[in-house]
């Protein structure tokens, strides 16, 4: 793996990220809820440094999340970005704005969020446990979200991209869709795992669009602690799902 593949790979994913925001500005939001987030906007800079760090061309499986929590990536621009990990595991440092406007009860304090994210606890934990260098596990694994943006309704409750109106969310999976399968032509894995069922069905739609691919689409129980099932013992059932599906061995 030379320098100037991984060079290759990062600039691609960050063109194509950038592309994403460029393309998601552009949309009409007048059926979405009221506040939306885009770290793409705010977090690039640490969005890009997060790219820079851990995408390789060696990669091959890539783990697909649905979009950004109130205390992840909304904080943090970085997939299931739980600031403690995100600080302590990931090491990313790169300083992040603010959105605006800003939603009352969901402010975005970045590094300094003092509110912790269960799912990205349980997530990255995981695999900081079973890797311990994150240079081990990005080696040949890779986390992205579906959707960078974050929905909220005037009471600051989150709503999923699954949940929004088919007039927002038809043009919204669009752009998503174009922006997994460009990051799917680069990245090239052998396996694309959805976190939690919806992250599954994107996966799924994308990859039979692209055809004759090679790319195998799978599973893993989401963290999130709405789930009864992921408060029990997650990490211990997701590592039986990986080696299940045959992603792990």
């Amino acid at each position: 793996m030379t320098a100037r593949k991984v060079s290759a790979v990062v600039d691609q994913l960050i063109s194509a990220a950038a592309t994403l925001r460029k393309q998601l500005s552009s949309l009409d939001w007048n059926d979405a809820p009221p506040w939306i987030y885009n770290p793409l906007d705010y977090a690039w800079e640490a969005h890009c440094q997060y790219i820079t760090k851990y995408a390789r061309p060696s990669c091959e499986v890539v783990f697909l999340g649905m979009n950004p929590g109130p205390w992840g990536m909304s904080q943090t621009g970085v997939p299931f970005g739980e600031v403690t990990q995100v600080k302590e595991w990931l090491k990313i440092n790169a300083a992040i704005g603010r959105p605006s406007p800003e939603h009352p009860k969901r402010p975005v304090l970045g590094l300094a969020c003092p509110r912790q994210e269960v799912s990205g606890q349980r997530f990255w934990g995981f695999f900081r446990q079973q890797f311990g260098k994150p240079e081990l596990f990005f080696k040949k694994h890779f986390v992205a979200s579906y959707c960078p943006l974050a929905f909220m309704e005037e009471s600051g409750l989150n709503v999923t991209p699954d949940k929004l109106p088919a007039s927002v969310r038809k043009p919204l999976e669009a752009c998503c869709d174009l922006h997994l399968r460009n990051l799917l032509d680069v990245i090239k894995p052998a396996w694309l795992v959805g976190v939690g069922g919806w992250a599954e069905k994107c996966s799924a739609r994308v990859v039979g669009e692209m055809g004759s691919s090679g790319i195998r689409v799978g599973r893993i129980l989401h963290p999130s602690p709405a789930s009864p099932a992921a408060n029990k013992q997650w990490s211990v059932v997701v590592e039986q799902q990986l080696k299940s599906l045959g992603v792990w061995s």
